[in-house]
């Protein structure tokens, strides 16, 4: 147990990542808004995204304080956007529960939507110094391979077993609380950095020589990964009404597949007085949706509820999802 905690402290200190733009701060504004990001998504990806985020709204009480349009649009293109308006709600919520002061109560952060356990133990060990175990997918990876756990992580026994030994091997203690941050980051690092998905970097790993995947030669086999399931798939078509460089976007309901984001109209099949554009299709982690987009030259007569007229750049700019800004992207470079 102390040799694992030791190599990964020792290592983070040492080889890891120390520059990224949420980092060497204790501010749990900015902390929570970086671990809420990186829910699900790559630092690769949430980096540009962070900075104009904490840009636009630099603090809790300007967050709580804009609306949820605000705080979509800002978040657009990022995906997942239900974590966009579980930020947004825990604001509302920190604002009216907490004085507009972020929790440093390990179940007070735990109650703030979108905010689960292993999120809030990173909130609780790099904002107040209080040591946590995690268990992200980074963590998950790591702790199959080393302890040699057979089984897809997310299986409820299995993930049982993982935050056993997540509490198990974190540094507690007078000799510990010090090196929580560089502890729990150091699994971080590692899961992202060497102990990859494919092509783990095993040769410069800190903790191979006791790494049972590595020593039993099936590192390539660990995680056991999800099992498969063929996923569903759906057609729509969006319905493109412009008029010169203006088009109609729709609001969406707030809740369900991008809730609140302004979108093209959808109808089950295409009309007839409309151009087909090249169909195409948008993968969600649970189903494939096929696009056709239909152009139709309008005029500003056709309003439908919930619906408003902007031009191209406008649009592109707005909390729109990924595939309906490819589509005006495709459209403004054809004007």
């Amino acid at each position: 147990m102390i040799v694992f905690a030791d190599a990964i402290i020792s290592w983070q200190k040492r080889h890891g990542r120390h520059d990224l733009p949420w980092q060497n701060t204790s501010d749990p504004y900015a902390i929570w808004v970086s671990e809420i990001m990186l829910q699900q998504t790559q630092v690769g990806a949430v980096i540009g995204y962070y900075g104009k985020f904490m840009q636009r709204f630099p603090n809790i009480h300007i967050l709580a304080s804009a609306t949820q349009e605000d705080v979509l649009q800002q978040w657009s293109g990022l995906g997942y956007y239900s974590r966009a308006r579980n930020l947004y709600s825990a604001a509302q919520k920190i604002m009216d529960s907490f004085h507009g002061r972020f929790p440093n109560d390990f179940d007070d952060i735990l109650s703030l939507p979108g905010i689960g356990r292993s999120t809030a133990a990173a909130i609780s060990t790099f904002a107040f110094n209080q040591p946590m175990p995690i268990l992200d997918g980074n963590v998950k990876r790591v702790f199959a391979r080393y302890f040699l756990i057979e089984g897809w992580p997310s299986l409820p026994n299995i993930e049982k077993s993982m935050w056993q030994i997540a509490v198990r091997e974190n540094p507690v203690g007078l000799n510990k609380a010090e090196n929580a941050v560089a502890y729990t980051q150091g699994l971080m690092d590692l899961g992202a950095t060497v102990c990859t998905r494919s092509q783990p970097k095993c040769h410069i790993c800190p903790i191979k020589k006791n790494c049972q995947a590595h020593l039993k030669n099936q590192t390539n086999l660990l995680p056991t990964p999800k099992p498969r399931k063929t996923l569903p798939e759906r057609n729509t078509t969006m319905l493109i009404y412009m008029n010169a460089n203006e088009v109609m976007l729709e609001k969406r309901a707030s809740k369900g597949i991008w809730g609140g984001l302004w979108s093209f109209p959808e109808v089950d099949s295409a009309p007839i007085n409309g151009e087909i554009l090249p169909k195409f299709t948008h993968t969600f982690t649970h189903f494939k949706l096929h696009i056709e987009p239909v152009l139709i030259k309008s005029s500003h007569q056709d309003n439908m509820p919930n619906t408003l007229w902007i031009t191209l750049d406008e649009a592109i700019e707005s909390a729109i999802p990924t595939p309906v800004r490819n589509i005006l992207q495709s459209l403004n470079s054809k004007n």
